[in-house]
């Protein structure tokens, strides 16, 4: 009995570590996707050369689908199915990034490479009064002045607005009106801008007979901006702890103060965010401005009366006059353009973490 007690552990041990030894798969090593991805770009480049195609689009193209193919081949061969398709989808991610990645870069690097060539003090300082379209010089000044001005207006209006209705569909809206505001925002959002600028235009131009101005364009970026801030806000408002609420209401705060005084400043950081996303969105519409604005080539820094210029419309200006000298004042206008844009989104990421909750004490 002894030694058939002794014999038993000598026969399930070498068991356990067979089976403890099964568990490990073999894997590919780190550097290996870079390398595939080094590979497949090779033969995507042999490939489209040998074929003749002209574009480089398409020998990139060509690298993605052998990148994918190989990854999924050379990960079945050695490290099973199931990391296989782990492994494929990963490489399906980063394609798609890439997809995505590339014409942005490409887009900025043109604008900046092309409107950096004119973009200067005297640039952004002059208006092209006196200057004809087909000599160079000239600014756009009276571009940066209508855009502050316009988006300016255009926030004041959307932004409390977009506030409040945020506001009565979180804390207050139940029933039949609640639902009609949300679906007329749904629907808001999808409105095309030159939709908004048509109306406009019929009711503010037509009817009242008011004349071109850059605070018609204004109504008009408002109206694109409302169901912007509206989205954005509610879902700020929503992220709001309930608990927050109600020990506020069982102090005995009313609740109109406790929105104002617990809620509002909770959620102030993402409902900035979101307003100062809506300003770049609505910052680069054109068409509303061509139909209201009318454009102009002088200074005018009354937006209530007479026409206005703005990026967006100098840009269109700019580029549908036909020549070199204006098409590098359209590239430098889009660069002055996009920095805004940028500056506004950094302005809203700063807001964000200055407002953020601290973590710890």
């Amino acid at each position: 009995m002894s030694e058939v007690a002794m014999d038993q552990p000598s026969t399930a041990a070498p068991g356990a570590r067979q089976s403890s030894s099964s568990l490990h798969q073999p894997r590919l090593p780190r550097w290996a996707p870079a390398a595939v991805a080094a590979a497949a770009l090779a033969v995507g480049v042999g490939i489209g050369a040998g074929a003749g195609l002209s574009s480089h689009i398409q020998w990139g193209l060509l690298a993605a689908v052998l990148h994918v193919a190989g990854t999924f081949a050379l990960a079945t061969r050695v490290e099973g199915v199931r990391q296989a398709k782990d492994r494929l989808a990963t490489s399906l991610v980063w394609v798609c990034f890439l997809l995505a990645v590339v014409p942005l870069v490409s887009l900025i690097w043109e604008t900046v490479s092309r409107g950096s060539t004119v973009l200067d003090g005297g640039f952004l300082s002059h208006s092209m009064g006196g200057v004809l379209t087909i000599q160079p010089g000239g600014g756009v000044y009276h571009a940066i002045i209508g855009t502050l001005e316009q988006v300016g207006i255009a926030t004041a209006i959307a932004a409390p607005i977009g506030l409040l209705t945020a506001i009565y569909l979180v804390e207050y809206g139940r029933g039949r009106l609640a639902k009609a505001v949300t679906f007329f925002v749904d629907v808001m959002t999808g409105v095309p801008s030159i939709v908004a600028g048509l109306f406009v235009l019929s009711f503010w131009i037509l009817m009242l007979d008011n004349g071109y101005s850059g605070f018609a364009g204004s109504m008009a970026l408002a109206i694109l901006m409302m169901p912007v801030v509206v989205r954005s806000t509610e879902e700020m408002l929503k992220l709001v702890p309930n608990e927050l609420r109600e020990a506020s209401l069982a102090l005995g705060v009313p609740k109109w103060r406790t929105i104002l005084k617990v809620v509002l400043p909770t959620a102030i950081g993402g409902i900035a965010t979101g307003v100062m996303l809506s300003v770049a969105r609505i910052a680069g519409e054109s068409a509303p401005i061509v139909l209201l604005v009318f454009g102009s080539q002088l200074i005018n820094n009354n937006p209530f009366e007479g026409a206005q210029s703005s990026l967006p419309y100098y840009i269109y200006e700019q580029w549908a006059a036909g020549n070199d000298a204006s098409y590098d004042r359209a590239w430098g206008a889009a660069l002055v353009l996009i920095a805004f844009v940028m500056i506004l989104n950094l302005v809203a990421r700063g807001i964000a973490r200055w407002k953020a909750p601290k973590a710890g004490r």
